[in-house]
Parts: structure tokens; C-alpha cells; sequence
């Protein structure tokens, strides 16, 4: 039961942090409106993708550090709480702020491998994911995991990712759900910051 609920709390908070508009929301908010929906879909397949990428890497060097070095545990644990709460006022903070996206002038074809591509180098060439997932896993990671558990949970984080993005995919090719979305942006902006910071603060206290 230990390992399923740290499962879901570190699926739920990457769920939370996907679903805050970054350079990858906007990425996929615009492919698929510029070019087509299908597009939009290969971006956000290519966003899971990377983070498949990130997650085992920073799942085998967190399994190595946290069996050599056992204090570690304790110390990432508050970091990633720490970090958390930054994130948490940088969403508050920017709730206000609009998201501005360039429709293009004209309808660009993009192939479905160019796509994927441009999704994958994209989540890979974002340094703040790298510290995004060391914090939330070395936070909610028990300090053994079963075998099973963490060959299953890269496969989990990609459908996370590359199911919000694919959401986002499919809503934002529509014209009247783009619209609703940015007109409640500050609200889930800031709905977004209150869970996170509730998060990093629960990661801090509890022991």
C-alpha cells in the first residue's frame, strides 16, 4: 500500500506541474493549431517519451545514492519540498500573466516523425525537468521500492505527460475551448500554485 500511494502522490504532483502552462503546453498548444491535431498528438507522445528518459535516469542514480548514502534521503527530501514551494509562488505569481500564442498565417504540415521529434528534444532540452523530477522523487520515493514498481513507473510517467499533452492536443484545436481555457487561466494558475505549495509543505513537515 506504501509504494502504491507514493506512486500516487508523485504521478499526481508531475500531473500538476504537466498540467501548469510551460514551453511544453505551448509547444503542443500551438502545433496543434498552426498545423493540425494529429501533429499536436505525435508532440505530446514525444513529451512522454522524454520524460521516460528523465524518469529512469534520475530513478537509477536516486536507487544508487539513496543505498550508499542513507542521511541523502532526508536532505533531497527537503529540497524537493523547498523547490516545490518556489514552484509554487512562480505559478501564483505568473497566474496574472496571459499566454501568448501565434496562430501562424497560414495551415503548416508537419510529418507525425517530425513531431515527435520536436516534442522529444523539447522535454529533453529542458533543464528545470531534471530538477523537477529529482525533487518530487527523492520527496515521495519510499527508500525501497519493489522491482516491479519501478520498471512500471517510467511506463506510468509517460502516460501522464503524453496524456495531458494530448488532451491539451485535442482541446486546443478547437477554437471556442482555446478561448474558455485562456479565460480561466488565473484560476488554475492559481489552483495549480495552492496544491503544490500544500505539497512542498506536507514534504517539509512530515517525517
Amino acid at each position: 500500500m506504501e509504494h502504491i500511494l507514493s506512486l500516487g502522490g508523485i504521478l499526481g504532483t508531475l500531473l500538476v506541474g504537466a498540467i501548469t502552462p510551460g514551453p511544453c503546453f505551448i509547444l503542443v498548444a500551438h502545433t496543434s493549431m498552426a498545423a493540425s491535431r494529429i501533429d499536436g498528438v505525435f508532440t505530446a507522445l514525444g513529451m512522454g517519451a522524454g520524460a521516460i528518459v528523465f524518469s529512469v535516469v534520475v530513478l537509477l542514480g536516486l536507487q544508487v545514492a539513496l543505498a550508499a548514502v542513507p542521511w541523502l534521503y532526508s536532505t533531497l527530501k527537503i529540497a524537493g519540498g523547498l523547490y516545490l514551494l518556489y514552484m509554487a509562488v512562480r505559478i501564483w505569481r505568473s497566474a496574472r500573466e496571459p499566454i501568448v500564442i501565434s496562430n501562424g498565417a497560414e495551415e503548416i504540415r508537419i510529418s507525425a516523425k517530425r513531431s515527435f521529434l520536436l516534442g522529444l528534444f523539447t522535454q529533453l532540452s529542458n533543464p528545470k525537468t531534471s530538477i523537477v523530477y529529482g525533487g518530487i522523487f527523492a520527496a515521495l520515493l519510499p527508500q525501497s521500492m519493489p522491482t516491479a514498481a519501478s520498471m512500471v513507473l517510467p511506463f506510468l510517467v509517460f502516460l501522464v505527460e503524453a496524456g495531458w499533452y494530448t488532451v491539451v492536443a485535442f482541446a486546443l484545436s478547437a477554437e471556442s475551448s482555446r478561448a474558455a481555457y485562456l479565460r480561466a487561466k488565473m484560476h488554475i494558475d492559481r489552483v495549480a500554485g495552492g496544491v503544490v505549495g500544500f505539497l512542498g509543505i506536507r514534504l517539509i513537515s512530515v517525517k
